[in-house]
């Protein structure tokens, strides 16, 4: 009986010590396999929502005839601020008029209006 336990015994060692690098070298390959897959279906998935994202930034953005056109409209707006805070101003100085809160408010919009369509015409038209 004292042989066959050790008969046993060994054998569990020799099946524990070839086990291991028999099921790394069986599994490794399948393992890998498995990881390229996934990295290929990630891939693809990564390629439909780009693709998506690209249609959808080619459908908002402006054409240059429609750019033309905000930066007219932004341009009368300025022009209308302009002359409307001349207007203040020479009311103040020659006829008296207590229109200072008015005029300063007329005068920070056009300044602020000014840059805003000087930064969008840039941004917008000169070649980077």
């Amino acid at each position: 009986m004292g042989l066959f336990v050790y008969f046993k015994l060994r054998l569990a060692k020799l099946s524990q010590s070839l086990l291991l690098p028999l099921l790394m070298v069986i599994a490794a390959p399948v393992s890998m396999a498995q990881d390229q897959q996934s990295v290929d279906d990630s891939l693809e998935v990564m390629e439909i929502f780009k693709q998506d994202a690209m249609e959808k930034q080619a459908s908002n953005e402006l054409t240059d005839k429609e750019k033309h056109k905000i930066l007219f409209y932004m341009g009368i707006t300025l022009l209308i601020l302009l002359c409307t805070t001349a207007y203040l101003g020479v009311s103040m100085v020659v006829f008296n008029q207590e229109v200072f809160v008015k005029h300063m408010i007329s005068a920070g919009l056009t300044v602020t209006l000014g840059l805003a369509h000087a930064v969008v015409a840039i941004v917008w038209f000169f070649p980077f």
